[in-house]
């Protein structure tokens, strides 16, 4: 039996938990910071043990999964690190990974194995109610190949348990990857609302499903993309730069002396690109 911790009971922690108890053959134990947050966790049967005592929790686990905002895993990290076998595998689910990898490698070495992962589920919910064992079936996760070995191969192991398909990237890749289709997106999406709130608000009476779908992950909660965006400024910067060049371009197609055989091109193009894509279902 294994032996699995999991730091941070919220959407996609309290989804790895559901997953793993209806695997069977581990033993799972949560922890979260709030006493109200264990009394969820053992009303939800998703562990075999839950506590607000994080080294409680972590004593003799055999994996470690950091799932709590990436501003916090360097303190919890230096908390655990005394309680943990020099085979124990580390691992993490936060969206941003150059600093994480950098911050953790540094306080687990040689004490624990970290690997930085990433998979990417989720949904525009946040806590245990929304979390469910299904979450990762058909996703992808990505497991950073910045140190390579039996650690990143248990780590990718552990993800496909779960249904995930891994991709391996460095941290600085990943960074640059996640910032132009996960991060921009949710920064186009936050935009297009409050263009429509300060232009015609009216407008949102008339909403169909096409503003529903490119809206959604406005929804999300906005201290979580705060610290998302700041921790990963230098990249999502970038592609800012990259989306507004592009806006441009469109933008001259459309003025009086524009070129309608452009704006077809680029629409074109784009529905191309769209269409090559293979979505996770």
């Amino acid at each position: 039996m294994k032996h699995i911790a999991i730091l941070g009971p919220g959407l996609l922690g309290g989804s790895i938990a559901l997953k793993l108890r209806a695997l069977g053959g581990n033993h799972v134990a949560l922890w979260a910071r709030r006493a109200e947050a264990v009394e969820e966790i053992r009303a939800r049967g998703c562990a075999d043990e839950a506590s607000t005592d994080v080294r409680e929790i972590v004593r003799g686990a055999d994996v470690v999964i950091f799932s709590v905002p990436v501003g916090a895993m360097p303190a919890l990290a230096r908390e655990i690190v005394g309680e943990l076998r020099a085979d124990t595998i580390v691992t993490d689910v936060g969206s941003v990974k150059a600093t994480v990898v950098a911050e953790l490698s540094a306080i687990f070495a040689g004490r624990a194995q970290f690997v930085g992962s990433h998979p990417m589920a989720g949904c525009e919910f946040t806590g245990l109610k929304a979390a469910r064992a299904n979450l990762f079936e058909g996703t992808t996760c990505i497991v950073t190949s910045d140190n390579s070995g039996e650690a990143t191969e248990k780590v990718s192991a552990f993800w496909q348990s779960l249904g995930c398909r891994v991709v391996r990237l460095a941290a600085a890749e990943h960074d640059e990857c996640v910032a132009l289709i996960s991060h921009l997106p949710h920064l186009v999406a936050g935009t297009l609302v409050r263009t429509v709130a300060a232009s015609n608000p009216h407008a949102f009476n008339v909403v169909g499903p096409g503003f529903r779908d490119t809206t959604r992950v406005a929804s999300g909660p906005a201290p979580l993309w705060v610290e998302i965006l700041r921790e990963n400024s230098t990249a999502v910067v970038a592609a800012l730069d990259a989306m507004i060049a592009k806006l441009a371009e469109f933008r001259q197609t459309l003025a009086p002396q524009g070129d309608p055989q452009a704006l077809h091109d680029l629409l074109a193009g784009a529905k191309h690109t769209r269409d090559q894509i293979t979505f996770p279902k």
